[in-house]
């Protein structure tokens, strides 16, 4: 038998109003106001439902996955209306829901999420920098979504030598903030888009004073080019086997190489006249890990061997898989036991995948802040039971004033 969507039972508490002064700390109205005028979403007329409302819905639907959505939508307008926004009526329904959504669609979710996905750490924020260097992983990873005819085609299905299978799945490609755990410069496409072509996009987000890590899909001449001209210092991990020349030998094992586009890749770039690109190669090995590599072989910007050993930078960039951690904090913490997302549309799902993001955002900037009051790397805390909190809405949290 089919199971029944949660309900928050009883009456709305003050606590659940702060729901509302959460997200809002994150996405002020002003930042919701200047998305619906860049996209033209602001209603027209009084609705219901205005469009600001939605925006906080849609990041509201992630922090209360498993409770059905008018639940989730009394949560955030009674919540408005303790704000002192009187104006909406609480009594839409599930077609009244989809149809407000479905007018705000993607692109002011998308926008909000490009402002509002930052990174978070402060200069004592313990883990998060390197010799002064912001420290950030790149990598990609999948969210299932509704089977439905409309996805498949939007999005693209895995498929097999016997042809497609499972559900349609949306890829993204981001940065993550060590330390912090803060996502940001998000690339979302569908699975028929490679995680390569979406890096390129994220990668723009990098800056001068950044420690880029990334693992070896990535380190390709063109996306190794594009990242070295933002200005930010890389530390990538490349194939063992690639033809790297030593140019110079350094006293800790590294040495000075360079990097070329290959014939087949020089074809199908823009520029030509591309050349090679000084790099500092570090190998190294893991004795007694069970199932470690014979070899691994990283590459650098950071050619300085004395200010930058190389045992250093071995152990530094396996702090690359805090960004694995941050995806599961997204896909089975946050999305609960749901196989796939909520949307059904290619339109919705993209503003639900938007809104995930926000509410993630939401409880990793939370926890920053209960970590510098108690003096405690970020790391050190619980992201399940800093959702647990934030779900409770102890006023400490924090709200809005009327």
């Amino acid at each position: 038998m089919a199971g029944k969507a949660a309900e928050l039972g009883g009456h709305v508490r003050v606590s659940d109003y702060l729901s509302v002064g959460l997200l809002s700390r994150l996405v002020p109205p002003t930042l919701v106001d200047e998305a619906l005028t860049a996209h033209e979403r602001h209603s027209k007329r009084q609705r219901d439902l205005p469009a600001h409302a939605v925006v906080y819905y849609v990041m509201a639907l992630s922090l209360y996955r498993g409770v059905n959505t008018e639940e989730v939508l009394r949560v955030v307008t009674e919540g408005m209306d303790y704000l002192g926004d009187g104006s909406i009526r609480r009594e839409v329904g599930k077609s009244g829901i989809s149809a407000s959504r479905t007018r705000l669609g993607a692109d002011v979710m998308r926008h909000i999420a490009e402002q509002a996905l930052t990174p978070l750490a402060q200069p004592q924020t313990e883990g998060a920098f390197y010799s002064g260097l912001r420290l950030v992983s790149v990598d990609g990873t999948t969210l299932e979504v509704a089977d439905e005819a409309g996805n498949r085609e939007a999005f693209g299905v895995p498929g097999t030598n016997k042809g497609q299978t499972g559900y349609p799945q949306i890829r993204c490609v981001g940065l993550l903030e060590k330390g912090t755990h803060a996502l940001f410069g998000i690339a979302l496409g569908g699975y028929k888009d490679s995680e390569v072509s979406l890096a390129h996009k994220a990668l723009k987000n990098l800056k001068p004073g950044m420690l880029c890590l990334a693992d070896r899909g990535f380190s390709g001449y063109p996306l190794w080019q594009a990242a070295c001209q933002t200005g930010a210092q890389l530390l990538w991990r490349i194939i063992k086997n690639r033809n790297l020349p030593v140019l110079e030998r350094f006293e800790d094992g590294s040495y000075l190489s360079e990097i070329s586009p290959s014939p087949a890749t020089l074809k199908k770039m823009d520029d030509k006249t591309a050349t090679a690109i000084t790099v500092r190669v570090i190998d190294y090995h893991l004795p007694g890990v069970a199932d470690a590599e014979p070899v691994y072989r990283l590459i650098t910007t950071l050619l300085d061997s004395g200010q930058y050993p190389a045992d250093e930078l071995a152990a530094l960039y396996h702090e690359r898989w805090s960004i694995e951690t941050a995806f599961a904090e997204i896909k089975t913490t946050l999305k609960g036991a749901d196989i796939v997302l909520r949307s059904k549309t290619p339109e919705l799902v993209r503003q639900e995948f938007w809104g995930l993001l926000l509410a993630h955002h939401v409880v990793r900037k939370l926890m920053l802040e209960a970590s510098l009051s108690k003096r405690r790397a970020p790391d050190s805390l619980s992201f399940k039971n800093g959702l647990s909190i934030i779900r409770r809405k102890l006023p400490a949290s924090g709200a809005v004033s009327p």
